[in-house]
């Protein structure tokens, strides 16, 4: 009954519902690359790692792959950077196809419909996603399935603003970048993305305390708050800073799309969602920094998603159905299925 799927720089996850539960399978989306050998075989598979060979090069796909990196003094590789395929990888597609395969799995049934998360272009950066999206369609067509792209904006609107007709401001703080859509009875009136999120402030901070990425990245996923007030010099200290700064920054560029467009005049609820959004004190400050923007538009309430990680494949999922309901509508005559 249709699948939703968020492929972001740093995760690709899966949802689905079964049983009337939603459902989500996630995988990282990383690889690390090894020469082959029996030993190294038989090390992988006793241990029920995910990997794939060609040309005598196994790869170690998804979570296995930061596990796996530690063991072997490697650095996983992504396949993308910034939201989008990295052009510097050239086994970037070829991994993506495999960890959808291993997500995703095979349709259940003709048709089936996938909905596909897709970035906005980014008003910052010399970049444009029509290749990386197009890219996705063809991986997903190649599965079999039928496939629909909606903005990662938007699918933060469908999974968390439902209770407000889909009617408002849907943010999504990835590794690669921030995606922001403004919605107006489930239909864009604005979407955009810049070119920052949870990477950018992992790379400013290692930049500023000579640590690295990788244990930047560990010490912010592992319970970090934001601070108000920092103890300079330390790891938390500087991700409160950039955290600080990235926000300031989404904000400033919010306010500078809406300049360009005449929104309804309503009240726009505000839904956060991403994996960068995860850190305690992380809304608490951005409603702050918010409400003193003064933005263009009337703000009600200002909510994190329940499950930031989550929430733009649910509204993948949601969109899916949706997709599907209104094909069995025309079709069969039957109702709707959402």
């Amino acid at each position: 009954m249709a699948k939703g799927i968020d492929i972001g720089t740093m995760n690709i996850i899966c949802s689905e519902k079964e049983d009337g539960d939603i459902v989500f399978t996630q995988e990282r989306n990383a690889f690390l690359e090894l020469e082959s050998s029996d030993l190294t075989k038989t090390m992988l598979d006793s241990a029920q790692v995910l990997y794939v060979e060609r040309d005598n090069v196994v790869y170690v796909l998804g979570e296995d792959a930061f596990k796996f990196a530690t063991i072997f003094g490697k650095t996983a590789r992504r396949p993308m950077k910034s939201g989008i395929i990295s052009p510097s990888e050239k086994d970037a597609i070829p991994t993506i196809k495999l960890i959808l395969e291993r997500v995703v799995g095979e349709p259940r049934y003709r048709n089936e419909v996938l909905c596909i998360s897709s970035p906005a272009d980014p008003i910052d950066t010399n970049m444009n996603a029509l290749y990386h999206k197009k890219m996705m369609e063809a991986l997903a067509r190649k599965m079999a399935y039928k496939t629909h792209v909606i903005d990662e904006g938007l699918g933060v609107v469908y999974s968390e603003l439902s209770e407000y007709n889909f009617t408002g401001l849907g943010i999504s703080i990835g590794a690669g970048l921030t995606n922001v859509t403004l919605a107006y009875l489930a239909t864009p009136v604005m979407s955009f993305s810049i070119g920052r999120g949870g990477d950018w402030i992992d790379e400013q901070v290692s930049i500023t305390t000579g640590l690295s990425k990788e244990y930047v990245c560990a010490e912010k996923e592992r319970g970090f708050k934001i601070g108000l007030e920092v103890e300079y010099g330390s790891a938390d200290g500087a991700l409160s800073i950039y955290y600080d700064a990235l926000m300031t920054y989404i904000i400033k560029n919010i306010n500078r799309k809406l300049a360009e467009i005449t929104p309804p005049k309503v009240e726009f609820p505000v839904a956060l969602a991403g994996g960068s959004s995860l850190p305690a004190g992380f809304s608490e400050m951005f409603e702050q920094k918010l409400r003193e923007a003064k933005l263009q538009i009337d703000i009600s309430n200002i909510k994190r998603a329940k499950e930031p990680m989550y929430s733009v494949a649910k509204g993948c999922l949601i969109a899916a159905r949706a997709q599907e309901g209104e094909e069995i509508w025309h079709e069969e005559g039957t109702e709707e299925i959402v």
